[in-house]
């Protein structure tokens, strides 16, 4: 045992003499081109997941990146939040798959070679691949050999299109253009000695590696590359978990948080101040009967009311708030708080006049607005009518229509509350659906204004309706269609 002791002293110190950190062997190797992928191509791939979001209505999936030390727990981490998130399509991909093959040259002086430097991966092939599971489009993944130190040829992991991309490895925050893909960077923090000592058992068991070479390796490379190129990384981390896979609550948190983005529309990620109110079954149930064309007009407005006091409900729930406590029957003090007094609603009618006594009903005695807009044709609007409270710029006003389609009409009444006073932060816009293009005309136009709304639906068609839709609302709440 002493002898065994003193032979792995001897490699460590041996090893942690001067060495090159860097992937080349001092410059005796030449760098072989990479056969796998081209940097034009992985520009253009690039180019594509980096466009901007409002132009698309497709939903992009969650990218989540994982790096931290070898052997820090970071398959770990990944496979606890996989298994959290077992109701959503989630694939995990190994920044270990990218390494590139080694030459001939390189092969047999494997002992020599950085596998912990930037340069061992094809960062383009990455980028490339990753770029295309944004896209919607599924990927052949490499697959490494780690004996023998090269791709296996003709063998591929297929990668099909998911809600939610893993990409782990040690390096993964080092290139830029990487992180730029990822939704959010963890760290995964873990002492040294224990990262060493998984390391040895892993490489050991697991790479058909003796004890002697995964310290040496370690010493002359590994714990060099940690130093420089991933514990600066570190600081580019969103969340940093200690301890790995033992912090449950840390990822419990995470995977809390993914979930309360894979529930977002990505209109809301882009415009913070869109608002869509949690979907249930019952909300869906009654969009599916009012959407319905053969519902009758009686189950119409009754299902229309309720999803309309959901809206409303939550439009309240954005009003500021101020402190209050009181007295309970029981003699205890109660600290809650106290309603928003200077609120008004303001309806644009007619189809606006619908969502009225759900307003009345939440808010006693609320004063309520009118304002008629005339519209032909999507372009052509005049406005015909106002009539709003005096003192309607010392509130908060609920600008009631139940479809947002393309925006127009509801910017000429937005745009009438300013000039009459109202601050653009005051405004809360209430509907039950609303189009892309609506939201994107009233949230650049007005980008202070809240917008809630029960769902978003998919476009317009050639002639501005909401597709799906559920046709003219105000001639099917007050019973005038054909």
């Amino acid at each position: 045992m002493p002898e065994e002791t003193t032979a792995i002293d001897y490699v460590m110190e041996a090893a942690s003499g001067p060495h090159f950190s860097g992937l080349r062997l001092e410059g005796l190797l030449s760098s072989p081109p990479s056969a796998t992928s081209s940097p034009s191509a992985a520009a253009s791939a690039t180019s594509s997941f980096s466009a901007t979001l409002p132009d698309s209505a497709a939903k992009q999936p969650f990218v989540i990146g994982v790096s931290g030390g070898t052997a820090s727990g970071k398959t770990t981490v990944c496979d606890m939040i996989i298994q959290q998130l077992h109701d959503h399509r989630v694939v995990l991909v190994n920044q270990d798959s990218f390494y590139r093959g080694l030459t001939a040259e390189e092969s047999e002086r494997v002992h020599e070679y950085n596998f912990d430097h930037p340069d061992a991966f094809d960062t383009e092939q990455l980028l490339e691949c990753i770029g295309k599971l944004k896209s919607g489009q599924s990927v052949h993944v490499p697959i490494y050999d780690f004996k023998n130190h090269r791709r296996c040829s003709g063998s591929f992991r297929q990668v099909n299109v998911s809600d939610v991309i893993i990409l782990e490895g040690i390096l993964v925050f080092h290139d830029q253009r990487v992180r730029n893909l990822m939704n959010m960077k963890i760290f995964v923090d873990t002492d040294a000695d224990v990262r060493l000592a998984r390391r040895i058992r892993r490489d050991t068991v697991e790479r058909g590696r003796d004890v002697n070479s995964v310290l040496e390796q370690y010493a002359k490379f590994v714990k060099p590359a940690f130093d420089d190129f991933v514990m600066p990384s570190k600081k580019y981390a969103d969340v940093i978990i200690p301890r790995g896979g033992d912090n449950h609550v840390a990822i419990d948190l995470i995977v809390q948080h993914i979930h309360t983005k894979l529930g977002q529309h990505n209109l809301c990620k882009i415009y913070p101040n869109v608002n869509v109110i949690q979907s249930t079954f019952q909300i869906r149930g009654m969009h599916t009967l009012i959407r319905d064309h053969e519902i009758s007009k009686h189950d119409f407005v009754f299902y229309s009311d309720r999803l309309i006091r959901l809206v409303v409900e939550h439009g309240l729930g954005h009003l500021p708030f101020t402190e209050k406590q009181v007295v309970t029957p029981t003699g205890s003090l109660y600290t809650g708080v106290d309603f928003c007094k200077k609120l008004c609603g303001v309806s644009i009618v007619r189809s606006g006049e619908s969502m009225e006594n759900a307003l009345r009903a939440c808010c006693k005695g609320i004063k309520i607005g009118k304002i008629l807009i005339h519209r032909d044709g999507d372009n052509g609007k005049q406005l015909i009518y106002e009539k709003l409270p005096k003192d309607i710029s010392e509130r908060h006003v609920l600008l009631l229509d139940p479809v947002l389609a393309t925006g127009n009409s509801a910017g000429q009444a937005i745009e009438l509350l300013i000039q009459k006073g109202v601050p653009e932060s005051h405004i809360i816009f209430l509907n039950l659906i609303s189009a892309p293009e609506g939201i994107h005309c009233v949230c650049k136009r007005f980008p202070s204004l809240k917008i809630v709304t029960s769902e978003i639906d998919v476009a317009l068609n050639e002639e501005f309706r909401v597709i799906p839709g559920m046709g003219e609302f105000g001639d099917r709440y007050f019973g005038t269609d054909d």
